[in-house]
């Protein structure tokens, strides 16, 4: 029997509205009582899914987990209790960030509590509206950050085909990084090495499951590690075309009506 599922946030198990729709929510919450993890997977804060958490009745709650950054961190949820980081280095940040400048791109520096976004446009104002609160700066350097923890940083721009070509740009400083594509607008910078699949693989490694009985569930490039790494990999149905071939089961709902929920219904809850 599956022991954990993973499920990525946005697009995923969270509706177009910000909001999570009744049929997740009461599938997930069956399955504290059958000793089953639902794991929230995003390469957002940890502090963003405060929301979402409430929702599934996982806030604050012990022995409830995040993977958060893309697997920058897992955090406990009860008291925010951190168990694992991974970051960038100073360096590797700010040089990004000046690159960054030279493309029409907005930009986010992640720190562990805080994120810094520069050029910021309506657009994506609007996109982060009630998703993260976020500072902007106008700063020609990130020196105002040396000596603090950085997570990861990203390029936002609409046109997924210009952050590739800018990917391509950028390999001088970035053969030593973990990069993917999320939300159909970023291109994100992790550690080498640092992805969600990397994070399920250490937080079932920490709870004692064996990989084969996790579940991961997105649909976006972010979350292929983890669709990879997981013994079953599922993409909802509104999932990025080209990874579905990837993927070992695609949901016939898609993100805003219960995608999450007819997984664990299909593969927990029907088994019992």
């Amino acid at each position: 029997m599956y022991r954990l599922i993973a499920s990525d946030l946005d697009e995923t198990l969270i509706m177009k509205d910000r909001t999570v729709c009744r049929e997740n929510i009461e599938a997930i919450k069956k399955l504290k009582d059958l000793g089953v993890y639902f794991v929230c997977a995003t390469g957002r804060p940890f502090f963003t899914a405060y929301g979402t958490l409430k929702e599934l009745g996982q806030y604050e709650e012990e022995g409830q987990y995040v993977i958060s950054f893309n697997g920058g961190a897992i955090t406990e949820n009860k008291g925010d209790r951190l168990i694992h980081f991974e970051g960038i280095t100073f360096d590797q940040a700010n040089e990004l960030y000046k690159r960054g400048m030279q493309y029409n791109v907005c930009q986010h520096v992640y720190t562990k509590d805080t994120v810094y976004v520069y050029n910021i446009n309506p657009d994506e104002v609007a996109y982060l509206d009630n998703r993260q609160e976020f500072t902007e700066i106008h700063e020609k350097d990130l020196e105002f950050l040396r000596g603090q923890d950085i997570v990861k940083c990203l390029y936002e721009n609409t046109d997924h085909e210009y952050l590739r070509s800018i990917a391509s740009q950028l390999t001088d400083i970035t053969d030593d990084m973990d990069v993917s594509y999320s939300s159909n607008r970023y291109l994100e910078f992790n550690k080498l090495g640092v992805n969600k699949g990397a994070g399920l693989l250490r937080l079932a490694e920490i709870l004692g499951i064996d990989p084969k009985d996790t579940i991961a569930i997105g649909d976006n490039y972010n979350d292929l590690s983890m669709i990879k790494a997981a013994g079953l990999g599922v993409g909802v149905a509104n999932t990025i075309e080209s990874m579905k071939p990837e993927c070992d089961f695609i949901t016939e709902r898609d993100c805003d009506h219960g995608a999450v929920a007819e997984v664990i219904e299909k593969f927990i809850l029907s088994r019992i």
